[in-house]
């Protein structure tokens, strides 16, 4: 066994002890730091996570989304504070050595508002993502509008959002551009019409029409699965030029909306025409003047009216 009193052993040792000794302790202080801090993490994703899926909008989801969510958010914040820990760490290792850290903290501080002001829209991407994860703001599948552009959601992830609208585009919003989001297939929505007919149109005998239309509808075995109320006039909406507009509403499932709305105008269209209720149209009123023999001007004719503008 050698002896520490001696050289180079006694050298040896005090390394060991002064610089070594403390240096591993601070490794094993900061893997240890590191497991606590992904353990914190986990149990404060999920209680968010657990929280929107009893009370929030995530009840929807599936265990297997909910889990995709979690583990998504989990490497994020993870790898945020593995970066730190190891920074901290490397530094105060390179103190035990007797190393000058002073001007690496001023580099890194330098370097770090380079980064921070270079990178700040890509930071505020990702802590939004993670918003419309926990929150379940939108999914994939999902018809959406946000930032000016409407489309099913294609792709999410922590840092953009892709839409394709209804012309097939694609388009990749940032998610630190999200602002307001619209979701426009979120468990259910109103088919709402407005729908004009001519003044001399008895609204008491429309409404029975329409209330019949909408029965049909619903009976429909195609189309029955697709309303949860079926569609009614709620009132008259207006008093055009042209004629007298009615509100007409329905609830349908969210991702229904459209082709319920189009089914219905479609039967609304027919009935109308078979039941003799007159869909009015603008019309123009022409006047015909002609001229006398001795070049002053009279009528000529009745008024002339012409269907359409």
């Amino acid at each position: 066994m050698p002896d520490f009193t001696e050289q180079p052993w006694a050298t040896i040792a005090t390394f060991a002890i002064d610089q070594v000794l403390p240096a591993l302790v601070i490794v094993v202080a900061a893997w240890v730091l590191w497991r606590l801090a992904r353990a914190f993490i986990h149990r404060v994703v999920q209680a968010l996570m657990d929280r929107e899926v009893s009370e929030g909008t995530a009840q929807e989801l599936s265990s297997l989304e909910v889990q995709k969510r979690i583990e998504t958010l989990d490497v994020l914040v993870g790898r945020v504070l593995r970066f730190f820990i190891i920074v901290i760490a490397g530094l105060m290792i390179l103190g035990t050595f007797g190393l000058d850290i002073g001007p690496a903290i001023a580099g890194l501080g330098v370097v770090g508002i380079a980064v921070g002001f270079g990178a700040q829209h890509l930071v505020r991407d990702y802590l939004n993502g993670a918003l419309i994860l926990v929150e379940n703001q939108f999914s994939r599948g999902d018809v959406v509008r946000v930032a000016g552009v409407a489309g099913a959601v294609e792709a999410l992830t922590l840092r953009r959002t892709i839409l394709r609208d209804l012309d097939g585009n694609v388009h990749t919003i940032p998610n630190g551009e999200i602002t307001v989001a619209t979701n426009m297939t979120r468990t259910w929505a109103r088919v709402n019409e407005d729908v004009m007919v001519g003044y001399g149109t008895d609204i008491g005998r429309l409404a029975e029409i329409i209330e019949r239309v909408g029965t049909e509808l619903e009976e429909d075995p195609e189309w029955g699965p697709r309303i949860l109320e079926p569609p009614r006039m709620l009132r008259v909406e207006q008093l055009a030029d042209s004629g007298v507009t009615v509100k007409v509403l329905a609830t349908v499932r969210a991702p229904e909306r459209w082709a319920v709305s189009g089914e219905l105008r479609r039967r609304l269209l027919e009935t109308f025409a078979a039941e003799g209720v007159e869909i009015p149209f603008p019309h123009r009123v022409l006047i015909s003047r002609s001229s006398d023999a001795d070049g002053s001007s009279g009528d000529g004719g009745a008024a002339a009216t012409a269907g359409g503008s």
